[in-house]
């Protein structure tokens, strides 16, 4: 049977010579953690400042251009083995890897795996294994003066090497170029032959499942083998003859389970388990993974409303809630199981269904997707391309090739895994970015996502459905940011517009839409000493990386709500404007069901601490926008929208039950006295939506500043709420409200009673301590009702401090 011992003890780091180097760095060997990176192996050893606080990260760029080295020594592998490999899982990203002083390989691919043969130049006692990482900017740079400059959205080299291209700074993220041991090393000991590679092909029909297994084997002798697999009770075995590397194993399962997204039923997997046998029937090797039963389809039928994008899992359509995924953190060693875990319950609380892997990151970490198939979280996996005209020459189509095979094939069989995407926004730019001239005819990458990509899917794993770009209208002969076509961004809402403008769009399928806000307030005081901490304090201006990101924050409160007085305010108006300006719009694109199948909001997380569009923020804290995407993302949404010159209840029932009972719509004026209202009867088949037009006695106010609507389905959904006038022109009496708070386990239960009405009432406990939490935000009371906060905490909080301001705020507290 092969060994497999990992080498993740006894490494040292020291930089190589350079004048970029600082003196007390220059010379000296640091503990090294592996899997790790530089970074966080200097920040261990206290030789840098945090890069994440203040503006340190400014003072860490030449780590990026330095040359780093790994060091480790192991005692010898006793054993009669035929091979022994060094098996390197990840390495980030340009390195020369020797053992005893021999050269055993180079990388240059962030995304790949490497194996070399080291059976020969292993000593029985002490080995020292050394892994040289060249600077990823002089590779880069090298590679570009080479071929040419190509365009992309940041004065960075990252289309020149097959790096995770954020690190080199993104509109939301710091510039740390990394390098190191980023995933396992070991070696692998083994005889006669070996599992290279492991490929279950999962479908489902006419309740039989069936999993074609693709194996393929490494010899070191020419002798039979026979590989064995095992799901569900069912077992297979193939011999694969003397001299031959592959094999293909089918197992069918009667009537198996079906894995369905969360919300549309269980998550069902199956251990499937593979093995290899000699001749005499010895077991060599052997793989187990776990994998479920789906199917699953992405129906692009051109109709009258122009070419749809909907995904069908076992046949049901799914409207997609979707949250762009980035990098956790630039340093992924931090990026534990553990820390997944929150983010993946985080993201199924907002009621999201799917993540989409945006392709600036990385290809994620086997746990990621693991837990994506545990908690039915669907995935779109971008190929690694991003806001840049990529080359097509050598040495990068071998590498986008090699990383894309292995990819593939490992991710086969995830259920969860539903769309491969060529990449993020690169042939929308070819089109409007003004790229073309520059280019002069040079490649920009679209060999790859229309001929190479799609050809590796559709041989690797023709269960998942591939789409060339995000965004794409599915034809060269449609631009391919038509919102009537295949998958749209929407970013003139945020870059130039005010966010009602995602009203003047129903598109099909919406993979990017975004608004910005502030971190956490405890997030800001970790992060930045700025005294005082102002909008545009240094810190904060450091930590907001969006072109004229401050101004744009500006220009949305200006059109919405009252000015700020101070920073405090400011704070919590703008992370208010932008759970706004995303519950707007996706309530928007919901109810224009089923013409737009999906909506993938930009983004879930952050990687650092950051003003940016996300709604759990760089120490994982929930921003007032993830608030609000739970309620848009319900399972029923009660929204009223304009339609026609007037106004219409919509309500969206997107479970496997019809939606029936009476719903009532009240004209009221801030005071709680009814002007007009109506009675109806909800009636929502199960998948769809119902627009019910409003009379006009009550889509028209009597005065508009002093006067909102207020839609109630009772327990069935959430109310919805729709006022005549933005919050800076309405006629707001000063909040008052009483309070009372009480201890719970694990905290706090704070009972607001308005006695005026409260606009987006919202709890802020970790300006008291920053591990408290609270339950719900952005409510909106009227004169009389109450409200409960259900506050968790490990320690105390001030009871007082809990019921005044900045703790509790809402809108008309700045009257």
């Amino acid at each position: 049977m092969s060994r497999r011992t990992l080498l993740h003890e006894g490494w040292t780091l020291r930089a190589e010579p350079g004048p970029a180097v600082p003196p007390e760095i220059a010379g000296t060997a640091v503990p090294a953690s592996v899997p790790g990176c530089v970074h966080t192996d200097l920040l261990a050893a206290g030789l840098i400042p945090d890069p994440y606080l203040d503006d340190n990260e400014n003072r860490l760029t030449w780590i990026g251009r330095t040359d780093w080295v790994y060091e480790t020594t192991f005692a010898g592998q006793p054993g009669d083995d035929e091979r022994v490999d060094l098996v390197c899982a990840g390495l980030d990203t340009v390195a020369t890897v020797t053992l005893n002083g021999v050269e055993v390989g180079r990388t240059e691919n962030q995304h790949r795996s490497y194996r070399f043969d080291v059976r020969a130049l292993l000593r029985p006692d002490g080995n020292t294994l050394a892994v040289r990482f060249d600077s990823p900017y002089r590779y880069a740079e090298a590679h570009r003066d080479r071929l040419g400059d190509r365009p992309n959205a940041y004065p960075e080299p990252f289309h020149f090497i097959r790096k995770t291209a954020c690190n080199f700074g993104w509109d939301w993220g710091p510039t740390l170029v990394t390098a190191g041991i980023w995933r396992d090393i070991g070696l692998h000991a083994w005889s006669t032959a070996r599992l290279a590679s492991v490929r279950p092909i999962v479908t489902v029909a006419d309740d039989v499942g069936r999993v074609e297994l693709h194996v393929q084997v490494e010899r070191a002798g020419d002798e039979p083998l026979t590989v064995r697999a095992a799901v569900a009770g069912v077992t297979a075995d193939v011999a694969v003859p003397a001299g031959e590397r592959t094999a293909v194993v089918t197992l069918t399962v009667a009537d198996p389970a079906l894995w369905w997204p969360i919300g549309y039923g269980d998550q069902p997997r199956y251990d499937l388990d593979v093995t290899l046998h000699g001749a005499d029937g010895r077991e060599l090797d052997a793989a187990a993974r776990r994998i479920g039963f789906r199917s699953v389809r992405l129906d692009t039928t051109p109709d009258a409303h122009g070419t749809p994008f909907t995904l069908h899992v076992n046949d049901v359509p799914v409207f997609v809630k979707g949250v762009n995924w980035i990098p956790d953190d630039a340093f992924p060693n931090r990026v534990t199981r553990e820390r997944l875990a929150e983010r993946f319950g985080q993201a199924a609380g907002a009621n999201v269904n799917l993540l989409r892997v945006w392709g600036g990151g990385r290809y994620e970490s086997d746990d990621f997707y693991d837990l994506a198939d545990e908690t039915g979280l669907l995935v779109q996996q971008d190929f690694l391309f991003a806001c840049a005209a990529y080359p097509e020459e050598e040495p990068f189509r071998t590498e986008v090739e090699a990383e894309a095979r292995e990819q593939v094939t490992r991710l086969a069989g995830h259920p969860s895994l539903v769309l491969w995407t060529g990449n993020n926004e690169n042939i929308w730019g070819w089109h409007d970015w003004d790229w073309q001239e520059p280019l002069a005819g040079r490649t920009w990458g679209r060999g790859y996502y229309l001929d190479l990509l799609p050809a590796i899917v559709g041989e690797l794993d023709p269960t998942v459905p591939y789409w060339p770009g995000s965004p794409w209208s599915g034809s060269e002969d449609v631009h391919p940011n038509d919102p009537a076509h295949g998958t749209t961004h929407i970013w003139d809402v945020w870059n130039t517009d005010d966010y009602t403008r995602y009203r003047d769009y129903v598109p099909r399928f919406v993979a990017e839409f975004g608004y910005q806000a502030p971190p956490a307030y405890a997030t800001l005081r970790r992060a930045l000493s700025d005294d005082p901490l102002t909008h545009d304090s240094p810190g904060m201006a450091h930590h907001q990386k969006a072109a004229d990101g401050d101004g744009k924050l500006r220009r949305g409160l200006d059109a919405h709500l009252p000015p700020p007085a101070d920073f405090d305010d400011w704070h919590y108006l703008t992370q208010l404007n932008q759970a706004r300006a995303i519950q707007l719009g996706v309530e928007h694109f919901r109810s224009h069901r089923p013409v737009c199948t999906g909506t993938v909001v930009w983004q879930l997380n952050d990687c650092w601490p950051v003003t940016s569009w996300s709604a759990i923020d760089g120490d994982g804290r929930r921003k007032p926008l993830w608030y609000a995407l739970r309620r848009a993302y319900a399972d029923r949404l009660l929204t009223v929208q304009p339609r026609d010159g007037g106004l219409a209840l919509v309500a969206v029932n997107e479970t496997d039950r019809a939606w029936s009972g009476p719903a009532t719509v009240t004209r009221l004026a801030l005071t709680g006295e009814p002007r007009a209202k109506t009675s109806v009867d909800l009636d929502v088949p199960a998948y769809s939506s119902v627009v019910l037009a409003l009379p006009a006695e009550l889509a028209r106010p009597d005065d508009g500043r002093a006067e909102l609507l207020v839609a109630d389905a009772g327990d069935t959904a959430e109310r919805a709420l729709w006022f005549f006038a933005e919050d800076r022109d309405v006629r707001w009496p000063a909040a008052q409200w009483d309070a009372t708070v009480e201890p719970v386990d694990g905290g706090r239960r704070v009972r607001v009673t308005a006695r005026t009405v409260l606009r987006d009432l919202t709890l802020f406990p970790d300006r008291l301590d920053p591990a408290a939490q609270v339950d719900r935000a952005l409510v909106t009371l009227l004169p009389g009702e109450s409200a409960t906060f259900t506050v968790h905490a490990p320690g105390p909080l001030d009871a007082d401090a809990l019921t005044r301001r900045p703790v509790l705020r809402c809108v008309n507290d700045l009257v």
